[in-house]
This record gives structure tokens, sequence and C-alpha cells, in this order.
């Protein structure tokens, strides 16, 4: 009996915590990721060479991989000092030099999953970086993915240049055959449906008949979903691609300890509200339990969340 194929769409820290529980399971995982960022190491190389950033894909293919601890620390290292070189990741860098050797960032990136011994694929959503830019509810517009959290405005809506970018190559076929689709977690408007906005992707995915699951953020983000409970994440992934795409949700239902609700207070985060009631009158799936772990913070315990994602597979 074959894997069961899961595609995991996202970016950012939440892509990375989830597929490293994922990558214990016997599934054969493509991981779809933005090409949005371009702030820090990633921006730079990005208007410098013209590539799309490679902080997030990095991200991706070191929670996928079998490397040594070691290897692991010296792709995740960042020089700080040295001019030029002052704040860059070497594994940023390693993929911006695999990029001119190859001529191709795909190229580089199956060149990176070799050296690693990654378990599964990553497809960067499109082999062009793209820009992002948001329109806030007082018709001011924001550009730049960096930018648009720190304005402290409601978004209204998110839109991506170019507009017209096309998704790489393998990104629809993989949507196509793959038995369950996952979205999050991650920043619901600079993470997650960039991806949704480039052409044909939400499409692929709408005609799907595979199990369709969208993981909830634990916490509100300060700048994108002030107050947000789980259902307005939906209907603002819905309010973009104007159809409903994901059929079951997974969401944190467990308290958090008020030592660490007061850290994240000071950020201007709140634990995201499950309104269950209204997500079971729009019909979806949900599942609520226990998804988190803590210590000095709050993170999706990968582990459960992969065994979950397991049991929805296997009573399908």
């Amino acid at each position: 009996m074959r894997p069961p194929k899961v595609v995991v769409i996202g970016g950012g820290t939440g892509l990375s915590v989830l597929l490293r529980g994922l990558k214990e399971k016997p599934f054969h995982i493509t991981a779809i990721v933005t090409v949005a960022d371009d702030g820090g190491s990633s921006g730079r190389l990005r208007d410098d060479l013209q590539m799309p950033p490679p902080g997030d894909i990095r991200n991706v293919i070191l929670a996928l991989s079998d490397t040594e601890p070691l290897m692991e620390k010296l792709f995740q290292h960042r020089f700080k000092q040295g001019k030029g070189l002052e704040g860059h990741n070497v594994g940023n860098l390693f993929l911006a030099a695999m990029t001119e050797i190859t001529g191709d960032f795909n190229s580089a990136i199956r060149e990176m999953r070799r050296v690693l011994a990654v378990r599964g694929r990553v497809l960067p959503v499109s082999d062009q970086a793209i820009a992002l830019q948001a329109e806030m509810e007082d018709g001011e517009i924001i550009k730049g993915e960096s930018k648009i959290p720190q304005s402290g405005k409601k978004i209204k809506r998110i839109s991506i240049n170019p507009s017209d970018v096309k998704p790489s190559d393998d990104v629809l076929t993989a949507i196509e055959k793959a038995d369950m689709i996952v979205l999050g977690p991650g920043s619901l408007y600079t993470s997650l449906i960039p991806n949704l906005l480039v052409p044909g992707v939400a499409e692929a995915i709408e005609k799907s008949t595979a199990e369709k699951v969208y993981i909830c953020n634990v916490m509100t983000q300060y700048g994108e979903t002030d107050h947000f409970t789980t259902f307005d994440h939906l209907k603002a992934i819905y309010d973009h691609i104007h159809v409903d795409l994901f059929n079951t949700v997974l969401v944190n239902n467990a308290s958090i300890p008020e030592s660490i609700l007061a850290r994240y207070d000071k950020e201007r985060s709140h634990p995201v509200q499950l309104d269950k009631e209204k997500l079971l009158k729009y019909r979806f799936n949900v599942v609520d339990d226990c998804f988190i772990l803590t210590d000095d913070k709050v993170r999706h315990n990968a582990s459960k969340i992969a065994d979950q994602l397991e049991i929805i597979l296997t009573s399908k």
C-alpha cells in the first residue's frame, strides 16, 4: 500500500513546526512554501540577486531533514558581524550560491534536499519572488510583507504582485494527486493567503477530492488578526478566494497558563477564541483538542497534530 500523499501549504515558523511532526509519519510529504518574504537576510538576497527569498524554504528543508544537529546548526547560523555578511544566514547563502551554480532556484532546493537527506519534497509556490500589498480598512495601501503588520491597522484585503505570477512546476500536480491538503498554521495574511492568490492554486485545491484541513493559529497576531476568532480566520480566506476550500478545522481548546498569557499580552497577542457553534452552522468538521505545548511560549504540538491528521486520513 502506497503512503498517503500529504500536501502542506504555508510559510514561517508554523509550517516548520508542523513538518517536524509529520515527517515521523508514513506520509509522502510535499511542502508548498510562500515566497513573499522581503525582510532580513532573505529580503537582501531577494533584492541583490533577483531571486525568490530563501528563508522560509531553508527552514522547511531543515524541518524535514535527517541531518546531524551540528549540520542543522550550521545552516541556521546567522553572521553577527562582517561587512556585507552581518545578518546573513548560512543556509540562505547556500541556496543563493546553488541558484547561481545551477541557474535555477528549484534545482538549488533539490541539491540542498540531497545534502540534508530530506524526507519529502519542498516546492516554492512560485519560481518568482512575490510582493505583497495590503489595503487597510481606512483605505491606506501598504506594500511589503514585513511592513504590513507594523501598521497596526486592520487589513481589508491582501494582494500579490505580479498578479499573474505562475505557480512552480509540480505545485498543481502535487495538489491534484494529494490525499490530504493542509493549510497552516502560520501568519494568515502574510504566510497563508498569499499562496492561495497565486493563479491556479486555489482552483486546484477546490477541484481536489482530497481531505482539506485548516489548522488554526493558537494566538492572534498583532497587525494581522487582532481579536480574530477561528471563524474569522476562515472568513478571511473565503473573502479572498470566494470559495470554501477546507472542510475540516483543527483548533486548540486547551487553556494557556496566565504567566504565559501575560507575556503575549505585552505583544498585543491573545488566544484565538473557538466559536464552535458558528463553525458547525457553516458545516465545518471541527476537531478541537489540546493541540499545544507550553513552556516559555505557546506552540503547536506537532506530534499530536500529526496523529490527528493520520486518524482523519485513515477514517476517510
